[in-house]
């Protein structure tokens, strides 16, 4: 069964943006999420990295743990918006710690995402994004 396409009215109400250009889109770049999710910070300088490191391993495990309970208690079905929007709530709060992680270490958040995208690119093209090891 395929998932149910969601409308634009249905993205933009819940603060999902549909791409398509329009003038008061709440999409918004790795920059602007870092600077507005971590003026939410209330952890202290004195646990900087080791709080939002702690926590992104908590809030994986939270999306572990849905998607376990999917694969229970609902016989493996995501297709429901239901399941769907509470795992993707899950990895929003991956994406906060992540993003508080990276400020905690002054690395912009935007910049892991390009490193990241440019070593998989650069994978590819070598044939090796199968496999296993850091420096393949």
């Amino acid at each position: 069964m395929k998932p149910t396409p969601l409308s634009r009215d249905f993205l933009l109400k819940r603060g999902f943006c549909c791409y398509n250009g329009c003038t008061n889109c709440p999409y918004m770049t790795f920059k602007d999420y870092q600077d507005k999710a971590v003026e939410t910070a209330i952890y202290g300088a004195g646990n900087a990295i080791i709080y939002p490191a702690l926590g992104l391993a908590n809030e994986a495990g939270e999306v572990l743990g849905k998607i376990k309970k999917v694969l229970r208690d609902k016989n493996g079905d995501f297709h429901h918006l239901d399941t769907r929007m509470a795992i993707a709530d899950e990895i929003g709060d991956v994406l906060w710690y992540m993003a508080a992680l990276c400020k905690d270490l002054d690395i912009p958040l935007e910049s892991v995402a390009n490193r990241n995208i440019i070593k998989l690119l650069d994978r590819r093209a070598r044939n090796v994004i199968q496999g296993s090891g850091d420096t393949r």
